[in-house]
């Protein structure tokens, strides 16, 4: 149920520019989008958006723009291999969804421009050598997930007050942000007298016997790092965290969709609308290496009360009032 949104657009991703209207070209054009998970299915809610972006400015699959999915099932050795064959292809712009998506892109190509969506950290991942003026042939969307951390921690133990030992999920596979998650939430959870508990996952699998220990430490709530696979295992971590009865904290909407108890974050369909503005830009003469790293402007607060009445938890009123979406 919708309660509040908040949207606060900034500059050029208002509207799309009139001059980008009149140079608008009438050919084909053909984008590549590097997906993270395995099929069109599991992209849907963000394919969506990204088409409705398209659209939103003059776009459409079928009369004058094509799109080009592939979708590397989180195996990073396909990342390669389809960066590689998009740009082999020559589409115009290659759209790279994650970090392991931006990166291939990024190896595969320094002339095709590149435009990334929901990258935690774009100059840490060197991806672009500055927010302000990227350089190369790359920029995007950045979605400040990680620097949330204290604040969806802070909301985290408004509305689990017994809350004192989270466990923190994060992937292995992705030292950079692992290790400035676990950062940012040490942080947090000490001003919070909170004990965090840095757990490490390197694949899906793990996940069963991470759980099963949980309990046993102590743990009375778990969240988790932004992440790829994080993301494609949602249903799978909501449904274990339910299971061993511990609240979870995710890092958007549509983890809580899933199952995830609460989650606060920027719009990541918010996103994938604004990237098209970004991508048509290019088309109509920008240089990527001149196109600012653009931040999230719209963010959420949601709260699945499904899942906080199957742990026996009462969500203060006062975060109800403020949440953006609560499930019931």
């Amino acid at each position: 149920m919708r309660r509040r949104t908040f949207i606060a657009l900034v500059g050029s991703t208002a509207a799309w520019p009139l001059a980008a209207r009149a140079q608008r070209p009438q050919r084909i054009v053909r984008i590549g989008v590097l997906w993270h998970a395995g099929s069109e299915r599991e992209e849907a809610p963000y394919l969506a958006a990204l088409r409705q972006g398209f659209a939103d400015h003059g776009y459409v699959e079928g009369q004058n723009l094509v799109l080009d999915n592939r979708f590397a099932a989180e195996q990073y050795d396909r990342f390669n291999q389809l960066a590689a064959e998009l740009v082999e292809s020559k589409v115009d712009v290659l759209v790279a969804v994650s970090p392991a998506s931006a990166s291939a892109a990024k190896r595969a190509t320094s002339t095709i421009p590149v435009v990334f969506v929901v990258v935690p950290d774009p100059v840490g991942s060197k991806l672009v050598e500055s927010l302000a003026r990227p350089g190369g042939n790359v920029t995007g969307l950045s979605n400040l997930v990680v620097d949330l951390t204290a604040k969806r921690l802070q909301l985290f133990k408004e509305a689990v007050a017994s809350l004192s030992h989270v466990a923190l999920l994060v992937n292995t596979g992705d030292p950079n942000i692992a290790g400035r998650t676990i950062e940012e939430a040490q942080e947090a959870a000490s001003r919070l007298n909170l004990m965090l508990q840095p757990t490490g996952i390197k694949q899906p699998r793990d996940l069963d016997a991470v759980f099963s220990t949980l309990t046993g430490e102590h743990v009375n709530g778990v969240m988790t790092a932004i992440d790829a696979m994080m993301f494609s295992q949602r249903k799978r971590i909501a449904d274990l965290a339910l299971a061993e009865r511990l609240p979870l904290l995710v890092h958007n909407r549509e983890m809580v969709d899933s199952g995830g108890l609460i989650s606060y974050g920027p719009s990541f369909p918010d996103l994938f609308r604004r990237a098209a503005l970004y991508v048509g830009k290019i088309i109509t003469g920008a240089k990527p290496s001149e196109l600012p790293v653009e931040q999230p402007t719209k963010f959420e607060l949601a709260v699945n009360l499904k899942t906080a009445k199957a742990l026996g938890l009462t969500i203060p009123p006062t975060l109800l009032a403020t949440a953006d979406e609560v499930i019931e």
